[in-house]
């Protein structure tokens, strides 16, 4: 009896990392985040790209679908989430739209600085709308200017127009209209952009750069060929990126809000 004793347990003892291995993916796949070896959601891809004229990209792949808008009021880094930093902020108020299925991240719907408001301007501003599944760049003071399918079923994120199709016009809509601060100092730099496919782009620089110069590495090294538009998020310090090993942490300070790349919803 004891030798039959020790022949079950060892054969548990071979058969435990089998059965560890097992639960850890079924635990993954019903939270609906499975994570690759590098700590990266599964249907995410991220890249570092040093773009000819010097500014060094890192960019974070998805589909519209995996992201969502937080509110975070920590470091990117030390939220524990893949993504980026989200749009601009003054102490506890978010300046920038960030709604997700009609729900301000910061607040109640239009309450001041609750993620509802570009505040002060008409600002561009990336919406996806769940039910067409379709991208695009809208001008908005609000949430109420938004056009979308349902308005329990999206998620927008406000930030600066880059306006990538018009050379000639680009800055001073961004400068002089949607006021994107700073354009000409060089800081770090942040953006979010889709493709001709509808696949988003979250962009952060570790080289400091003018906006002219993020804008340019950006059209001739994210999707070449397949871009379609993007928007200046909030910069400088803020400029923030968790990618499973890959840490950028700005200037270490806390932002409000963040875009996390936390695996398919829908």
């Amino acid at each position: 009896m004891k030798r039959k004793g020790y022949e079950r347990f060892a054969v548990l003892r071979r058969s435990f990392p089998f059965y560890l291995c097992a639960f850890i993916l079924i635990l993954g796949a019903g939270s609906g985040l499975l994570l690759s070896k590098d700590g990266i959601p599964e249907d995410a891809k991220y890249f570092q790209i040093t773009a000819d004229n010097g500014v060094v990209l890192h960019v974070l792949r998805t589909e519209p679908s995996s992201i969502s808008l937080y509110s975070i009021n920590d470091n990117v880094v030390r939220s524990e989430t893949n993504g980026i930093n989200g749009g601009f902020f003054w102490d506890n108020q978010l300046l920038s739209i960030a709604v997700m299925d009609g729900i301000p991240v910061n607040g109640s719907p239009k309450e001041y600085g609750s993620g509802w408001f570009n505040i002060k301007y008409d600002r561009g501003t990336i919406v996806y709308d769940r039910v067409t599944g379709m991208v695009d760049v809208q001008r908005a003071a609000s949430v109420d200017d938004l056009h979308m399918s349902d308005a329990t079923k999206f998620w927008a994120q406000g930030g600066v127009s880059m306006n990538l199709k018009d050379e000639s016009k680009w800055y001073n809509l961004a400068v002089k209209e949607e006021r994107l601060p700073f354009p000409d100092d060089e800081r770090l730099r942040s953006a979010m952009a889709y493709d001709n496919l509808g696949e988003i782009y979250l962009v952060v620089t570790s080289s400091k750069c003018t906006a002219g110069q993020f804008r340019t590495a950006i059209k001739r090294n994210v999707a070449v060929g397949n871009l379609n538009e993007a928007i200046f998020l909030d910069g400088d310090g803020s400029s923030q990126l968790l990618a499973g090993n890959v840490k950028l942490e700005g200037d270490a300070r806390k932002v409000l809000q963040m875009i996390g790349v936390t695996g398919e919803r829908r």
